[in-house]
């Protein structure tokens, strides 16, 4: 940010007068507290328009007024230093984009790290720098000292009482602020927003809720502030609506530099439950029973249940009253009175009245009659002193419950079933009467059997019945069957009786009805009739003919070559012997071309039956048979090894015949069946290619290979036919292409992409086991890279000797990716200094440890920054200048760049490569025009498949700095010249003055000692001599400088 802000200000100054752009912030210092949610708003005016501005947020810590700490940023997503970037990823730092030129930052959970100075600055979008591009603001963090505490209670009231809690509030903050103290209630609907009570806002303010302000202002609501820190709730005559949770709430709030209010922090006190119990002097009664409707004989109990609040308090007296007339009165004491012939009753225990419970009556009746029948009411009376003393009575009756008493009678069902419903011609019907739920007590059945047509419009006639004892008498229109056995009449149980009508006639169609009598003795000893009770069944007798038909079916309809299917021919109804059939199936072959021959005659089943062949079976003969089920209701048709030509559609007709009286026969009718299509099917594919999808990485002009794996076949005797395909681009919609192509019997052919990519030269496919085959690319290129998969047809040999196509499958994707080889260029990057004399030779080196293969040719440039003028700054330097270059072709000059001095005999430059790895350039005649800075550039070229050279990285040395020193006669320069003058100057004369230093030392040691006794007596001083300072300077260009300075007096 610094920069910017550098360069923002030159272009300001140099631009004075026309600044447009203006970046503002929100004023501070802002103070807030520690946890407190933060926003500071930053805006931007006087930019092109149309463009949408972006924020850039950084702090400076007080600490450090010119280290910028980076936040967050609109733009980069990376933006924040460390000491944010965490907070930022979880969000708790966010930038809010009000508009294209406003922003608004969050912090969500304020640190007292966050302290300091806000910047807000928007990068330059005009092409121009015309106006401020960033603003500043202060934020100060506080402590939260801000405390909320009320005890968490749970209150019962009831409606009327009153209410009184009290909350401390309290704050140790050092600032100057205000605090909002409020009482809110929740209602037990949690997902209801909190109601306002009352409120005493931050400028001393009492304002209270919506719902509240009239009790409020009639002073049934109140808030207190009792003390410095507590304020107490009062609310009087509490009512229903008033329960639930009650908490405080407090906010404390500062005034910001621009005159507004900001809420630092908020808090809630612990929450007390309140409820309130209404008050209700109403009251409700219900009879019950269970059920409305009883027998004679039966127990009757009916409670009169009293619904009211503190019914142990109150006094209430109930009275049964049964239509219109008084049962019995229970009073408060629980006594029952009783009224009339009840009290009789009541003695012999067929009646009980009594109080259950204080808000529960019983009326129990015992040994019901019919005379109990009607409506039962339940009256209950309350009697409640007024204020003045008098004693009222409210009074409640409940709603009539209406008890019907039935008389003894009986209670017996009857059911009639038949066999079926639908009988033919000829066929038995069986009629089964069935008896439920008689008395207890003894009883006696007779049942009666009658006839009518299904209109009922004739008299209904007698078949035959059966009485108490068990006698059988047929009905006068049936006893001459019955003498022939064809009606037949059964008690199979006490409660189940049977009619049979054997060989029923068409005019038996119609109602049959069964008419039960149950009969109780007395104890007379005769018996009464108590109850009669019928069921009517009708049943359909159907000529033969009308309901004779014929159907085909199946279950096969498709076979596969070789097996075996069976054709049913369904005759309907089932066989009877005085009305037989004759069966014949028929069979239509269908050609491929689709057209259809005419019906052939296969074989007849007839009524004697014998079997009769067609004349012409197509070899059906052998592999067809015919048979029938035991009751010739199934004629089924088999044939074995099914074929191409089997397949086709099949039909069966019948001839239904009648026996006359004399023996004769009488054809009655025909029936054709539906149309049986069976189709002869190839065998179902179990093919399965591997799908599984991979990729696979090569390097250029390595084998890349595919496979194609058959993980299962449908006979181990499958051929296949194996087409490869490419797609080079990853588009799903773009189609793939044909590479090449493998069919069952070993026929080769390549696909337009082979031709295309010219790959037939380096495609090659093979079969590496029955069910495996691949496709290897030699000497693979970049080009090659793309998806690769197989697509599969399987072939098999039909029973006619044929091949046919059975399915096809396709395999998983291979995703070949063909690179180039991986850049391990390394050249030695290490920096050295190098100092010749002028006319030397400067020798530079190359070294490159590490090519990314052997097979790498390396291109080799030398570069030379040469130092700039004296009068220059010193970190200033020229373009790079080329002093040598070779190609990867080792060709002089046929680099990357035109060296100035051209190659010749008369050069300065020779270049040799010691080793494989080291190139060496010596500049001989060394010159001062010479130094500068000097590195290599090293190309890496590698040859492709296609014999093509290429570039495949670069690299630059480290670099080498060359100072050439000019030839000058001096003093100095003869000294540094020669290293025996060089010892003899600089080095020899410290040992000898090291060993002078010492006997001085020594001397003055021992004159010390001698005179001590005289030290200080006549005052003399005592010379001494520091350590000698050395300066040497070993770069020779300065001589040493040896200094002695003189002792001072003790």
């Amino acid at each position: 940010m610094g920069v910017h802000a550098l360069l923002v200000t030159i272009l300001v100054l140099a631009g004075a007068g026309s600044a447009k752009r203006v970046v503002s912030v929100q004023s501070g210092p802002l103070i807030r507290t520690e946890g407190s949610h933060v926003t500071i708003w930053c805006n931007v005016t006087g930019y092109r328009e149309g463009v949408e501005q972006d924020f850039e947020w950084s702090m400076y810590l007080h600490t450090a007024p010119d280290r910028e700490i980076r936040i967050i940023s609109t733009a980069q997503p990376n933006y924040a230093y460390s000491v944010y970037a965490q907070r930022v990823n979880r969000k708790e730092i966010y930038v809010e984009r009000l508009t294209g030129d406003s922003a608004l930052l969050h912090i969500n959970k304020l640190e007292a790290k966050d302290q300091g100075q806000f910047e807000c600055y928007t990068p330059n979008t005009d092409g121009e720098y015309l106006g401020s591009y960033s603003a500043k603001t202060n934020l100060t963090v506080i402590p939260d000292t801000l405390s909320v505490t009320s005890t968490a209670q749970t209150l019962n009231k009831v409606e009327g009482d009153t209410l009184q809690l009290a909350c401390e509030v309290s704050r140790q903050t050092s600032q100057h602020t205000h605090l909002s103290v409020g009482w809110y209630l929740r209602s037990p609907n949690q997902s209801a927003p909190p109601q306002d009570l009352v409120t005493l806002s931050r400028d001393f303010v009492l304002r209270a809720g919506g719902p509240y302000k009239q009790r409020f202002n009639t002073g049934d609501i109140r808030l207190d502030k009792t003390s410095s820190a507590t304020y107490k709730l009062t609310i009087y005559k509490l009512q229903p609506a008033d329960q639930g949770l009650i908490y405080c709430e407090a906010a404390e709030w500062i005034q910001d530099p621009d005159r507004s209010w900001y809420a630092m922090t908020r808090k809630q006190s612990e929450k007390t439950t309140v409820k309130v119990q209404p008050t209700d002097r109403d009251f409700s009664i219900q009879v019950t029973t269970e059920r409305r409707a009883y027998t004679a004989g039966e127990t009757l109990e009916l409670r009169c249940t009293i619904d009211a609040q503190n019914i142990q308090d109150r006094y209430f007296s109930v009275s049964w009253v049964f239509s219109s007339s008084p049962v019995a009165v229970v009073g408060p004491s629980a006594v029952p009175v009783l009224s009339g012939d009840y009290v009789e009753r009541e003695a012999v225990g067929q009646m009980t009245v009594r109080k259950e419970t204080p808000s529960v009556h019983l009326l129990k009746l015992q040994w019901l009659s019919s005379e109990d029948t009607g409506k039962y009411i339940c009256r209950v009376t309350e009697r409640e002193r007024t204020p003045t003393g008098d004693f009222v009575d409210r009074s409640k009756r409940s709603r009539n419950v209406q008890i019907a008493v039935q008389p003894l009678r009986s209670n017996m069902t009857v059911s009639l079933s038949s066999n079926s419903t639908e009988v033919l011609e000829g066929e038995p019907i069986h009629l089964t009467c069935t008896v439920r739920a008689t008395m207890e007590k003894a009883s006696s059945l007779s049942v009666l059997w009658q006839w009518t047509d299904k209109q009922g419009t004739d008299t209904p006639q007698d078949l035959a019945t059966v009485d108490r004892e068990g006698t059988v008498r047929p009905g006068p229109s049936y006893r001459e069957r019955s003498g022939y056995g064809e009606i037949r009449l059964e008690r199979v149980r006490a409660d189940t009786f049977t009619l049979s009508v054997y060989s029923a006639l068409p005019g038996d169609d119609g109602q049959y009805k069964c008419i039960v009598t149950e009969w109780v003795q007395v104890p007379d000893q005769s018996w009464v009739k108590v109850g009669e009770k019928s069921a009517v069944n009708s049943v359909n007798v159907k000529a033969i003919e009308s309901s004779f038909f014929i159907s085909a079916s199946s279950r096969t309809p498709s076979v596969t070559y070789g097996d075996s299917f069976d054709l049913q021919c369904i005759v309907k109804p089932r066989y009877n012997p005085r009305v037989p059939a004759t069966v014949t199936w028929h069979f239509q072959p269908s050609d491929e071309a689709g057209v259809r021959g005419e019906f052939r005659e296969l074989v007849t089943l007839t009524r004697e039956g014998t079997l009769q062949w067609g004349e012409q079976l197509l070899g059906l003969g052998t592999r067809a048979s015919i048979d029938k089920s035991p009751t010739n209701s199934n004629f089924r048709l088999s044939v074995n090894r099914a074929g191409r030509r089997d397949a086709g559609t099949y039909q069966c007709t019948a001839l239904l015949w009648r026996r006359n009286y004399d023996n004769t026969w009488t054809k009655v009718t025909n029936r054709t069946s539906n149309l049986l299509g069976i189709n002869v099917l190839q065998p179902a594919s179990k093919l399965r290619v591997n799908k599984v999808n991979q990729s696979l990485l090569f390097v250029e002009d390595s084998q890349v290979r595919v496979n194609c794996s058959v993980t299962a076949q449908t006979i181990p005797d499958s051929q296949h036919t194996v087409l490869w395909y490419a797609r080079k681009n990853e588009e799903p919609d773009e189609a793939p292409e044909l590479l090449l192509k493998i069919n069952h019997n070993s026929a080769f052919e390549y696909g337009a992409y082979a031709e295309e990519e010219r790959l037939k030269s380096r495609v090659q496919s093979e079969r590496l086991s029955p069910r495996l085959y691949g496709l290897t690319l030699h000497r693979a290129e970049t080009s090659d890279s793309g998806t690769y998969y197989c697509m599969v047809e399987e072939w098999l040999l039909d029973p006619d000797g044929a091949w046919y196509q059975l399915s096809q499958d396709t395999s998983g994707f291979t995703q070949v990716v063909v690179r180039q080889p991986e850049i391990r260029l390394q050249v030695e990057e290490v920096e050295s200094n190098m100092t010749v004399k002028e006319s030397e030779s400067i020798r530079l080196g190359c070294s490159i440890p590490s090519q990314s293969t052997k097979d790498s040719l390396f291109s080799v440039s030398w570069y030379v920054v040469r130092a700039g003028d004296e009068d220059e700054e010193e970190d200033s330097e020229g373009d790079p200048e080329c002093v040598f270059s070779i190609g990867h072709d080792a060709v002089f000059g046929n680099g990357n760049c035109s060296p100035t001095e051209d190659p010749g005999p008369d050069s300065r430059l020779q270049f040799e490569r010691t080793t494989y790895d080291l190139y060496t350039l010596t500049i001989q005649r060394a010159r001062p025009s010479d130094a500068g800075n000097y590195y290599c550039h090293v190309e890496e070229w590698l040859l492709n498949p296609r014999n093509t050279w290429y570039r495949l990285a670069t690299n630059n040395s480290g670099v080498t700095i060359v100072n050439v020193l000019e030839q000058v006669s001096s003093l100095q320069s003869v000294v540094c010249s020669n290293d025996s003058l060089f010892y003899f100057v600089f080095f020899y004369p410290f040992p000898i003055f090291g060993i002078l230093l010492i006997a001085v030392l020594l001397v003055r040691y021992k004159a010390r000692s001698s005179s001590k006794n005289q030290e200080g007596k006549n005052g003399a001083p005592l010379l001494w001599i520091k350590e000698p300072h050395i300066n040497y300077s070993p770069t020779c260009l300065e001589p040493p400088a040896l200094s002695l300075h003189p002792g001072s007096v003790e």
